[in-house]
């Protein structure tokens, strides 16, 4: 039984699909598929299974959006098919309650003969709103979608573009109770997702539950309130979305990677770093390491195959060593002790700052910033590496991420230690500015 508080709820949904390798298995399977033994009917396969989902939970709460992250293949389009009614499950069940609409492949809904004109009024009867009521909105579907004259033009001669601002300005404008979105945005310019994230929110506010497909991962953070993750046909993760962003990008980049578990083979190149260009070495205090410093988050998601590891880091500011409020417009250095197990050709090591959401402020690294590290490393050698910035962050709290990887031959990137969120700040009220960076502006006047 479906609860009211809850816009979707998916119950142990699976998918399969029957794989003929030639015709003759088709009829077969048409035939022969139920058959008596001693006397009771069984079921006989003449053809391959490909289960596309199998054993799906989750519920999306009402005024919610829930985000859904996975790899090509995963079965993430197939289960939106399924939740918006275009798709019939094998087994289990989706109990939804709220209108829905759903973007889902490009041009989905449309008629490419008819004019998009034509089209607004043939999706909206679809979602069950009457003439008079798409008349009352028209004005502001078209002014959303802002592809001029081409609006009673046939779609058929529409770019992709111009397919997803009028599919999009269709379903967001006509105020559903539940949207689906799949990865159309992807499509449009930057102004238009500027435009369609501004109403996702207006949505959001209005009590419009979401359920919200995409790759990039800064926009499952920043819009999601939870999201899922799908692996070959598996629900695999459900929490916070930057919990669940960590584990995505591990499954793409990480220990379980196809990139992870290739032989490590690359070209030498750049100079190497002489002795005295090394950054300063520091004194390291035996039996403490990484996870008993002051700032150490335990809450990290650590990542890769160990062939080099961070040991330790120490952070200072001024003559503060581990300092719990970091004073803004003052430097920071931040020293990380790396020790190799292996030969690895030219490490490249890492460092990025985020929001307690998990959005990305600043990422560099090594390789960007052409600093050679060293062309080989040895087995059992260590390595201090030095970052030094100024802090000009609006109050509050941030996490550091840092990583040591390397490349393969055909540059596919190889982690080797990667700690997501692994050092906690904390940086002081400022009355100068508001929001994430200080870029330093300077308001002067001039009166005449």
């Amino acid at each position: 039984m479906s609860s009211d508080n809850n816009a979707i709820e998916v119950n142990n949904i699976s998918k399969c699909y029957q794989v003929y390798n030639k015709p003759v298995q088709r009829l077969k399977q048409l035939l022969f598929a139920k058959q008596k033994e001693h006397g009771e009917r069984v079921e006989r396969l003449h053809c391959d299974e490909f289960w596309a989902l199998q054993d799906i939970n989750f519920v999306l709460p009402r005024g919610e959006t829930l985000g859904v992250v996975g790899k090509n293949g995963s079965g993430k389009s197939t289960l939106l098919q399924i939740i918006a009614g275009t798709l019939t499950p094998t087994t289990g069940s989706v109990a939804i309650n709220g209108r829905v609409a759903a973007l889902l492949e490009l041009g989905a809904g449309f008629n490419n003969e008819f004019t998009g004109r034509e089209n607004v009024y043939l999706n909206a009867s679809l979602l069950g709103l009457s003439k008079e009521q798409v008349d009352a909105k028209l004005d502001d579907i078209l002014a959303f979608a802002d592809i001029g004259h081409f609006i009673d033009s046939a779609v058929r001669s529409y770019s992709s573009g111009m397919l997803v601002r009028l599919a999009f300005a269709i379903q967001a404008q006509l105020d559903p109770e539940i949207l689906i979105v799949d990865e159309a945005l992807a499509v449009g310019d930057a102004k238009f997702q500027a435009k369609c994230f501004n109403r996702l929110k207006k949505l959001k506010e209005n009590g419009t539950s979401i359920l919200f497909v995409s790759h990039a991962t800064e926009q499952i953070v920043t819009h999601c309130d939870r999201a899922i993750l799908l692996n070959d046909g598996l629900l695999i993760a459900q929490d916070k979305p930057k919990v669940v962003v960590n584990q995505y990008l591990d499954l793409l980049f990480g220990k379980n990677s196809k990139a992870n578990k290739e032989e490590k083979a690359a070209a030498v190149k750049g100079l190497q770093v002489s002795r005295d260009e090394t950054p300063e070495r520091v004194e390291w205090q035996d039996g403490v390491g990484y996870e008993n410093r002051l700032n150490y988050n335990p809450s990290e998601y650590r990542w890769g195959d160990k062939c080099a590891e961070i040991l330790d880091f120490v952070l200072s500011q001024g003559a503060d060593n581990y300092p719990v409020i970091l004073k803004s417009n003052q430097d920071i250095r931040l020293k990380f002790r790396v020790k190799f197990s292996q030969k690895i050709v030219r490490p490249i090591f890492g460092f990025a700052v985020k929001t307690k959401d998990g959005v990305t402020i600043y990422n560099t690294n090594t390789e960007l910033q052409d600093v050679a590290v060293i062309d080989f490393t040895q087995p059992g050698q260590e390595m201090d590496i030095e970052v030094a910035m100024p802090v000009q962050l609006y109050q509050g709290d941030y996490f550091i991420s840092v990583g040591i990887a390397s490349c393969d031959a055909s540059g596919t990137v190889i982690p080797h230690d990667r700690r997501y969120d692994s050092i906690h700040i904390t940086v002081e009220t400022t009355n100068e500015f508001i929001g994430l960076v200080d870029l330093g502006a300077k308001i002067s006047c001039d009166a005449k």
